[in-house]
């Protein structure tokens, strides 16, 4: 087979890599040449990792199929596409201010995968879309810009290969990830996968593809029930977060420490409080619950109004607001205004020890003290600055360091806001010395609080006294 996956970031890089190892097949990814990522290209054909974070296994598999197979390599040259058994789509859809989707991206590969698009040729979605996108937005534009239609003309002869046909016909399918950075290859492999087609074929021809790479399940589904189970799974968790966050709101007031309160609660088998902490990040989690949103009310049939996942969101994005809550509180304790203090923040990744910044509450933070006059710096042992002042936005100027000593000296508070390996063992007496008033405000369960007031460190705690 010849596989065309267009989109090279965290889910289209691992997901070609995958392909690419498997016997007989042939996989070109397409990436565009902008200033922000078209140095993926050179990297990717060179069989390097453009990941700064952990990523088990990746660069091994990179340079095995880019390299010493050369069945893996990246162009910015959709003719590609012409040649292509299948085509996956892997682009990214953020949401705007009013939460609606940006497609601005999607519908571009779209209409430039349809002009190459062949009779018989698969095309799986696998960017996370609004319920309802895959036939009412880029179904139309691949027929449109193709010539041809989406789905089997009549039902073909079961056959377990994946073979493009003659007539004027494509297949399509929506099959969403489930990637986490750090974890890539194994959340593809080994975690269940759902395969929603246009009709009874593209599915079919869609699981056959999969097969080759993941090891768990496989199930087949219509291409509207695919879409809403990935983003009301990701609805599900972020509404279990804003519980958690929550009941750590309540237990700071109470003087309880939420995490012992955890433990306790999940020694029952049947129940599973999820983690509080300084915010909600990534692509999926701050996003898909607002892609539901909107897909119900530009699709579906007199929709009920939305209260608890919308509600769920507002309590997660306002964890950065108590992190400054508890900055000014602990910057007062010490004589301290916010206006004019240094405040470190500590992890601007949304996740731990990734490379990641999409969405990452650390914006959000350093955005907040800015606003409130502080003097802002930040420091991240993994991600790079270019990927920080994008998702910091424009306006907001917050110099990024991965030298920790640069970070902590002179500064009046240290806000902890991502778990990153370095910080767990931090000497908290070279912190207290360093820096230039000891205050210490940690948004992710890392230090233990007897232990920084015994160093003479003002301590604060998400969810804790």
């Amino acid at each position: 087979m010849n596989i065309v996956v267009i989109g090279m970031g965290y889910v289209g890089i691992p997901c070609a890599a995958l392909l690419a190892d498997v016997p007989g097949f042939k996989v070109t990814g397409v990436q565009r040449r902008s200033e922000r990522s078209g140095w993926k290209i050179e990297c990717l054909n060179n069989g390097e990792c453009p990941f700064d974070g952990d990523e088990p296994g990746l660069a091994e598999l990179l340079h095995r199929v880019a390299v010493e197979k050369q069945t893996f390599r990246v162009t910015d040259d959709y003719a590609v596409c012409r040649d292509a058994d299948a085509i996956l789509i892997d682009v990214q859809t953020p949401t705007d201010g009013d939460h609606a989707p940006h497609y601005e991206s999607l519908r571009e590969v779209s209409a430039e995968a349809g002009r190459y698009l062949q009779p018989g040729t698969l095309v799986i979605i696998e960017s996370t879309v609004a319920p309802g996108t895959t036939q009412h937005v880029v179904q139309p534009i691949l027929e449109q810009t193709s010539g041809l239609a989406a789905g089997s003309p009549h039902p073909p002869a079961p056959s377990p290969e994946i073979r493009r046909g003659g007539g004027r016909n494509f297949y399509l399918a929506f099959s969403y990830e489930r990637v986490m950075p750090g974890k890539l290859l194994e959340y593809i492999t080994d975690f269940p996968r759902v395969v929603g087609g246009v009709d009874e074929e593209s599915t079919r021809r869609a699981v056959a593809l999969y097969r080759h790479i993941v090891r768990k399940e496989i199930t087949p589904a219509d291409v509207l029930t695919a879409e809403m189970a990935k983003v009301v799974e990701n609805a599900y968790r972020d509404v279990n977060i804003a519980f958690a966050n929550e009941v750590a709101l309540l237990c700071e007031s109470m003087g309880v420490d939420v995490f012992e309160l955890r433990s306790l609660i999940n020694a029952r088998p049947d129940r599973h409080m999820h983690i509080p902490g300084a915010g909600v990040g990534g692509h999926c989690l701050p996003k898909d619950s607002w892609l539901l949103q909107y897909g119900v009310r530009a699709y579906g049939d007199n929709p009920p109004e939305m209260r608890l996942i919308p509600l769920a969101r507002q309590i997660n994005d306002g964890m950065p607001a108590h992190v400054l809550k508890l900055i000014r509180e602990s910057l007062h304790e010490r004589g301290l205004k916010l206006a004019g203090a240094r405040v470190a923040i500590l992890g601007v990744s949304y996740l731990e020890n990734a490379d990641d910044t999409r969405n990452t509450p650390a914006a959000a933070l350093a955005q907040l003290l800015i606003e409130h006059g502080a003097q802002v710096v930040a420091h991240d042992p993994y991600v790079r600055t270019p990927d920080w002042e994008r998702v910091l936005g424009d306006g907001h100027n917050v110099p990024l360091t991965a030298d920790l000593d640069a970070a902590l000296r002179a500064a009046d508070c240290a806000a902890l806001v991502t778990r990153h390996r370095e910080y767990e063992t931090l000497d908290l007496r070279w912190v207290k010395d360093v820096m230039r008033t000891p205050v210490l405000v940690d948004g992710r369960n890392v230090f233990d609080p007897a232990e920084c007031g015994s160093e003479g460190l003002v301590f604060r705690a998400v969810g804790k006294a």
